[in-house]
């Protein structure tokens, strides 16, 4: 394998997206006047992105990377060669960890019930799974050309994607209580299927109905076409990143003006799903938008994005949305579960540094009491699973200090490698590895958060070939033209 980064493959387009080798180019005009059978290269891609909402609503949300990683790998293997992405050795210390943190599954973790149940092993057998498939997902975007997969086409496939989560917040939003049993829970084996993993995901639900309100016996909080709404959250934060790049800022006409129109759509859902980590991750996303326009200049752009920003808040804070906002925000109702869990998190690495204990572990108790479990009086006590509150302390229960910081490190080392790509895909995907960072404190990220993550990391490797290929075309011609002055310059001097 090797870094992408500073090489330029003999596929590689031009910063005006043109092959600069002829043979690609060729093959395809000679095919264009016979039709194929043959699904078109990126079609794995499509079909995540695309087919989504089907694969939500058939159960295989958390199975159909795996799924499509299989043709990817195939073509990976058949390419040879395969690009990486910068800091790529430290991802594969994380891959190694989990893996190997699968010794420690029937040691128990400090203030947590003994482990029992194959429940534990399948729970590891899949995390192992998804994480080398969104592994693969990320290298097969990576050694996709650009006339494989224009990276204008992934944007929008991500811009599609967002559309679909708001209009997925909105169903959760309207119709709360809609829910089915998927179709692949009839084909699974008893077994596995009463597994409470597994069992959650085919039971699908298009909102979590949740006591978060005072006063309020449940509030609805959508989710689909995701499996909760913490999911959702982050997911829609995201989404909206790459859809403002490819329907705002490289959209035109018509498209541009249904981009802002659907930008304000989503201001609903968002709000109604009293997601805190949310409306946190959207204001360090315009902070740090207005941060890189201030230092580029770009005054005009950023006051508009002032303008724009204050303008929605008033409007949300004038409409019944700002009493639902305001009481949410005076109303953490999961601060105290949130710290218990954080600091068992803790408590397990500090026994286990090195590798964890393999997967979550429930809790002895509840942040009331080790006494007290769940009753009608007490919903939010009990069993809860050291590990749930967060992607850190899912790393730090089950991989131990070093897989958290491996985790970590990767997407920091990233976003130091593509600090000076001022694009708006550079920006964007900038933006989307910082929120990356910041969910790992509050939710989840297996398995779409991970994948949009990694995807997000090719899209900015991919981009940054471009990008430098540009730097160093504006350079020779800049030297061409010096060098054309200088020898007019003395052609000038000798006729004198």
């Amino acid at each position: 394998m090797r870094t992408l980064a500073p090489i330029r493959s003999h596929e590689e387009p031009g910063p005006a997206g043109i092959p600069t080798s002829g043979g690609p180019a060729h093959g395809t005009r000679a095919g264009l006047g016979r039709w194929s059978l043959r699904l078109p290269p990126a079609w794995p891609v499509t079909a995540l992105f695309v087919l989504y909402p089907a694969w939500w609503a058939l159960g295989l949300p958390s199975f159909i990377f795996a799924i499509l990683a299989v043709p990817m790998a195939f073509q990976l293997y058949r390419k040879g060669t395969v690009r990486v992405p910068p800091g790529f050795g430290i991802w594969l210390i994380l891959l190694v960890w989990v893996v190997l943190s699968g010794l420690m599954l029937d040691l128990t973790a400090p203030d947590t019930l003994p482990p029992s149940g194959s429940g534990r092993y399948i729970g590891w057998a899949i995390r192992v799974m998804n994480y080398t498939a969104l592994t693969v997902t990320m290298l097969y975007v990576i050694n996709l050309s650009e006339r494989e997969l224009p990276r204008h086409r992934l944007v929008r496939l991500f811009g599609f994607m967002a559309v679909v989560t708001i209009v997925g917040g909105y169903v959760g939003a309207l119709f709360p209580q809609l829910k089915f049993i998927a179709p692949l829970n009839y084909v699974l084996p008893a077994a596995i299927a009463k597994e409470p993993f597994v069992n959650r995901l085919m039971h699908v639900e298009v909102a979590q109905v949740q006591e978060v309100l005072a006063g309020e016996a449940s509030s609805p909080r959508p989710a689909a076409p995701f499996e909760y709404t913490n999911t959702w959250g982050e997911n829609m934060a995201i989404l909206l990143i790459w859809f403002i790049v490819g329907w705002v800022v490289l959209g035109g006409g018509f498209r541009r003006f249904t981009g802002y129109a659907l930008v304000v759509a989503a201001i609903f859902p968002i709000v109604y799903s009293l997601n805190r980590g949310l409306w946190i991750g959207l204001v360090i996303a315009a902070v740090y938008v207005a941060i890189r326009l201030a230092l580029r200049g770009r005054i005009a752009v950023l006051a508009g994005l002032a303008l724009a920003t204050a303008l929605g808040g008033v409007l949300i804070l004038a409409s019944p949305l700002g009493n639902l906002l305001n009481e949410r925000m005076a109303n953490g109702h999961s601060d105290d579960i949130r710290a218990t869990l954080s600091n068992g998190a803790v408590n397990a690495a500090n026994h286990s540094p090195v590798l964890g204990y393999g997967a979550n572990r429930a809790l002895i108790g509840s942040n009331r009491s080790i006494a007290v479990g769940k009753s009608a009086d007490c919903k939010q006590c009990g069993n809860r699973e050291l590990g749930s509150n967060g992607q850190l302390w899912n790393l730090l229960t089950g991989q131990g200090y070093v897989g958290a910081f491996c985790y970590s490190a990767f997407f920091l080392w990233c976003l130091w490698r593509f600090r000076h790509d001022h694009t708006p895909i550079g920006i964007a995907g900038s933006l989307v590895l910082i929120l990356m960072l910041f969910f790992q404190f509050l939710y989840g990220s297996l398995n779409t958060t991970l994948a949009y993550g990694l995807i997000s990391v090719a899209l900015l490797t991919r981009n940054d070939v471009h990008v430098r290929a540009a730097r160093r075309e504006a350079l020779a011609a800049r030297a061409a033209r010096t060098e054309g002055a200088e020898l007019r310059a003395r052609l000038e001097r000798g006729n004198h």
